[in-house]
């Protein structure tokens, strides 16, 4: 099909009826809106009366013509608009349109012009239509005020300090300036060396960071400095001026006169000349008494010098932006806070000893989020046993991270008790309600909202077991060394500091090299995802045979959707080992003070066998003390146990559930010394409940030569 080219008026009209033919005689040409026709070769085909008015040019020197001839102004630039809108068939609405001469009346117009591709019936292109309209003050300022409007949603729309400074820049162009850059001082820190320590160069000094760059170039050519780099500026340049002054500049004329201020750098002068640059704005950027930068605006294929009004526009717009650059920037230092409280809180190394091979990782939350309060540990405790914990605090911040810190203690103090993963959390859980009560006011009510989850959980390597609680938290994910995975059926427990209900523990067998996977709902959990397809990520990537537990944490994290998690993530993965037989040694007793003698000649023949002769006396003393105890004052069978792993672990266990006390004794007390002579001969030494009683414990430290 042939495409028609766009008619004349004669064309237009032809066909219409009486009435019709007269509405659009008088719409196209008694209108108060300029219009022109243009074909697909861009010349001009019809023009109405009234755009001669508005720009001066008459219509006989339109017709046949291309807009670079037939339009006043920037007619390069509004060509290229057209031949885009001929292109792509997206209209351009409300540009702009500067005419550096004046009217009929006599007066300069602010004109702006709206293009549309006009089409076939089958959608081909036939041309553009241009409609050009003039506006009065009141509406030119309607026309600002609503562009302002925009930009409230087009800058700030993260809290990112670098994107909020591209947004301006971004929003600026076209629609102010062709060049604009957002330079940001120390008051906005965006390298870890501070500017002063940088020093001069070529006789400028270092006095911003490039945080924003746009230009209608692609590219952005005209710039010395790109985004992040750091803008060297001479001591008398405008740019320091507005900096000391805190006053915007605007020179809406850049002359030729050697004795301009940017004749003194010979790189800048070129630069300014070789771009064509011939208009410029540098407006301070204020937030709370604080000048954090400069916003610089540039006029090039743009003929028309900047204005008063455009500065005004400036001003309110940067205005705009440095609020929220300012809260951008905020929150950037208080995350940096957060985040540097939290590591300073988490452990630095963690070891399993000889009982777990272990590795962790943590990927704080994303910056609209902020660091959240995930923690973990990895704890070691008497007789070779290693515990396992992860945590999440609610919320986010300063706040969060410092209770996660409060968190950590409490369980690291109640894992030095030795209490079971039951008790633990049920311990733990009373700390957190005694948190909140603290942060409540006068009258009871809680100004602040402290709640966790937490998952505790103790390998033995000696018999290969690991018990675990779990408080709100998600259960974990055990790896068997055939390859087969389980989730274990973990009573979940109430979130702590909700409920003041007990707490249940979950007894597996663990094979050796069994893998244990503990984490966060991060992990697995997001506002865009189920975790249960989160928990079938997981599973899937543990399911790596022959991977180190490294790669293997590696590959876990990778499985996450987004690079970066609206909530804090921690992994913690250990590979079991198991305690040689050989390296344990244990007999029952009676109740009988008979058994202290035997209990010491058994101890002495075992460290015998084990190379261990120098720990014989110390460790024959202990044993003889522990015995008495448990012959004196439990009833039943009593049984002794020896270790040796990192350490050699005396354990004695009886039926008695009283835990006894170490105490200073007097001159003539007869009795009372004997945990006093364990303390003493022991590295460490104490006591926990166990099932049918309790079991108190010493450690030695094996010989260099062991």
């Amino acid at each position: 099909m042939t495409k028609r080219a766009p008619a004349g008026l004669d064309g237009i009209l032809r066909g219409a009826s009486a009435g019709s033919r007269a509405a659009l005689e008088s719409l196209l040409t008694r209108s108060a809106v300029g219009l022109a026709v243009w074909d697909t070769h861009l010349r001009c085909t019809w023009v109405n009366e009234t755009l001669a008015h508005q720009d001066g040019i008459p219509a006989t020197q339109r017709l046949g013509r291309p807009p670079s001839q037939a339009l006043s102004g920037e007619a390069d630039v509004l060509e290229a608009v057209m031949r885009e809108v001929l292109a792509g068939s997206t209209p351009v609405i409300g540009r702009e349109y500067p005419v550096p001469t004046a009217g009929d009346d006599g007066r300069q117009p602010n004109l702006s012009v709206s293009f549309f591709r006009l089409d076939d019936d089958e959608g081909g292109a036939l041309g553009v239509c241009s409609l050009v309209k003039e506006m009065a003050g009141r509406q030119w300022a309607g026309e600002r005020l609503a562009q302002l409007s925009n930009a409230s949603t087009r800058i700030g729309t993260t809290l990112d300090v670098i994107r909020t400074a591209q947004e301006l820049a971004d929003f600026a162009v076209p629609f102010l300036a062709d060049h604009a850059a957002v330079d940001l001082t120390e008051a906005v820190r965006l390298g870890e060396k501070p500017l002063a320590r940088l020093g001069p160069m070529d006789g400028r000094f270092p006095v911003f960071r490039r945080a924003g760059l746009a230009s209608i170039h692609p590219g952005v050519p005209e710039s010395l400095w790109d985004r992040g780099q750091v803008v060297y500026v001479a001591s008398t340049s405008p740019f320091t001026q507005v900096l000391a002054s805190g006053l915007s500049l605007i020179e809406p004329t850049l002359g030729n006169s050697p004795s301009l201020w940017y004749n003194l750098d010979p790189a800048l002068a070129e630069n300014i000349r070789e771009h064509g640059m011939h208009s410029l704005m540098i407006v301070p950027m204020h937030a709370r008494g604080v000048i954090l930068g400069v916003a610089v605006f540039v006029r090039m294929d743009n003929p028309v010098p900047f204005d008063e009004d455009d500065l005004l526009l400036a001003e309110e717009l940067v205005a705009r932006a440095a609020l929220s650059l300012d809260n951008a920037n905020r929150y950037t230092r208080e995350r940096a806070t957060a985040l540097a409280l939290q590591r300073s809180l988490l452990p630095r190394h963690v070891t399993g000893g000889s009982a777990l091979d272990v590795v962790t990782r943590y990927l704080p939350a994303d910056v609209e989020e902020g660091v959240g309060g995930d923690w973990y540990d990895v704890i070691t405790l008497p007789g070779g046993r290693v515990a396992l914990v992860v945590g999440d605090v609610v919320g986010h911040g300063v706040q969060a991270a410092a209770a996660m810190g409060r968190l950590r203690m409490a369980v690291q103090t109640l894992a030095d008790l030795d209490h079971s993963p039951g008790e633990l959390l049920t311990h733990l859980n009373n700390v957190v309600g005694r948190l909140a009560e603290e942060e409540s006011d006068d009258i009871g009510r809680y100004t602040s909202s402290l709640g966790a989850t937490c998952l505790y959980a103790v390998y033995d390597p000696v018999t290969q077991t690991c018990t675990m609680a779990r408080a709100g938290h998600p259960p974990p994910a055990i790896l068997f060394p055939d390859g087969s995975i389980t989730v274990p059926d973990v009573p979940a427990g109430t979130p702590l500091g909700l409920a003041t209900l007990p707490y249940e523990a979950t007894e597996i067998q663990l094979p050796e090299q069994s893998v244990i996977a503990l984490f966060t709902d991060g992990l697995i959990e997001d506002r865009r995802y189920d975790i249960d397809a989160g928990m079938e990520r997981l599973i899937t990537a543990l399911t790596r045979p022959g991977l180190s537990l490294e790669d293997l944490s590696s590959v876990m994290i990778d499985t996450l959707p987004v690079d970066s998690p609206s909530d804090d993530v921690t992994l913690v993965l250990a590979r079991t080992r198991s305690l040689n037989p050989a390296h344990t040694a244990a007999w029952e007793l009676a109740t009988d003070p008979a058994a202290v003698s035997t209990a010491r000649s058994l101890v002495v023949g075992q460290l015998a066998s084990w190379g261990l002769q120098k720990l014989a006396t110390s460790t024959e003393l202990i044993v003889s003390e522990l015995v008495t105890n448990a012959v004196l004052h439990a009833t039943g069978p009593i049984r002794l146990r020896l270790i040796r792993h990192e350490v050699l672990v005396c354990e004695v266990a009886d039926h008695s559930s009283i835990a006894p006390r170490l105490h200073q004794a007097h001159l003539h007390d007869e009795g009372g010394r004997g945990l006093f002579l364990v303390a003493q001969l022991a590295h460490r030494w104490g006591t926990r409940q166990i099932p049918d009683g309790k079991l108190v414990w010493a450690e030695q430290t094996l010989p260099t030569s062991a």
